[in-house]
């Protein structure tokens, strides 16, 4: 049986999810679309839409899940450690690619977030009443990314390499930690709670953009084990090489990512294409008096199992459950229990 090869289109799409989510350290933002929007020589266009949903609903340190009681107890024997209470994140994003050979692949992602946090402050254990909760949310554009993908190395075609740059046109920005000045570029606000009646922005991880315009590098490697199974293999490292906000005391940097994903897909239909993948992802912590620097690093590792349904040439819808197996948190941070990645792609 001859299989078709995996084109730099589809690989395009593995740094759509690790960057868009930044209100945790690797909040379920790992999951491999390449091997998700399945596989094709020839060469084209394509146009993809992906909906992911990602609820942090559990405080998480280091290897353990931790009760709001728990972390606000550190603030009773004076500290000041925020609590916070839930952050749900919705992403829409579309994807533009185009093959002029198959070779060659540009392309463009184009994000929508939608995001709503809850979070008690720096309260103490005495203080977790629904009075003390402040909250916002919002849905605008995010940060756009340009990619270029190239996989002439091998003449199977199953080697790639990419390269890539996301720009700073979500909304940024934040309150500054040392001197309570708001800077960025229309940043957005708590609606409701303490925290909007002082008129606080949300934390600079929880805006739409970061303000940063990032180089992405990445590679894969894909290969067939048998007659119904495919293999594969990728990974991705993204860094922040500007920012528009400048002076030591109005900066804002992400913490560099790294991703690698591997798994196997599962063939023997022309219809149905069962996965599972492992994807493992590793977060530097944020930098800046903008940035929550103690609370925003760590190394998670989830399993992803997933299915692609063909339903046309060219035409595919996909979901994915991505499950975490493992986790290091540093500090205190909001970590979902489990994530939801779906989406049609459709090459032509």
């Amino acid at each position: 049986m001859t299989r078709p090869i995996l084109p730099a289109s589809a690989l395009i799409l593995t740094v759509l999810l690790p960057g868009l989510a930044q209100a945790c350290a690797t909040c379920g933002c790992s999951l491999s679309s390449d091997a998700a929007t399945g596989y094709s020589s020839g060469p084209g266009w394509r146009v993809d839409l992906q909906y992911s949903y990602i609820d942090q609903s559990q405080l998480r340190s280091g290897t353990n899940s931790l009760s709001t009681g728990q972390v606000a107890a550190i603030n009773n024997n004076g500290g000041n450690q925020e609590v916070e209470h839930k952050t749900t994140n919705q992403y829409a994003t579309l994807g533009i690619a185009y093959s002029p050979d198959m070779e060659w692949n540009f392309g463009v992602q184009l994000p929508y977030v939608v995001r709503d946090h809850s979070t008690y402050s720096n309260a103490t254990t005495s203080q977790l009443t629904p009075d003390n909760l402040s909250s916002g949310s919002f849905g605008d554009l995010g940060d756009v990314r340009l990619l270029a993908s190239y996989q002439g190395l091998l003449p199977s075609n199953a080697l790639g390499l990419q390269v890539g740059v996301k720009l700073p046109t979500g909304r940024y920005g934040g309150q500054n930690t040392l001197t309570g000045q708001t800077v960025g570029r229309s940043p957005v606000f708590f609606s409701s709670g303490p925290n909007a009646s002082s008129g606080q922005t949300l934390d600079s991880s929880l805006q739409p953009g970061t303000g940063s315009t990032d180089v992405i590098l990445g590679a894969y490697y894909y290969q067939p084990v048998s007659e119904d199974f495919d293999a594969f293999v990728n990974g991705r490292y993204q860094v922040a090489v500007s920012q528009l906000l400048d002076g030591v005391n109005a900066n804002y940097r992400p913490g560099n990512t790294a991703n690698v994903s591997f798994g196997v897909r599962y063939e023997h239909s022309p219809t149905w294409v069962p996965q599972l993948q492992i994807n493992i992802s590793r977060k530097d912590a944020d930098q800046g008096a903008l940035a929550d620097t103690t609370d925003s690093a760590g190394t998670v590792i989830y399993a992803s199992p997933g299915v692609t349904v063909r339903l046309d040439e060219g035409l595919s819808i996909y979901g994915f459950l991505q499950v975490p197996v493992h986790s290091w948190l540093a500090g205190y941070q909001l970590f979902p229990r489990w994530t939801a990645n779906a989406g049609i792609s459709y090459a032509f």
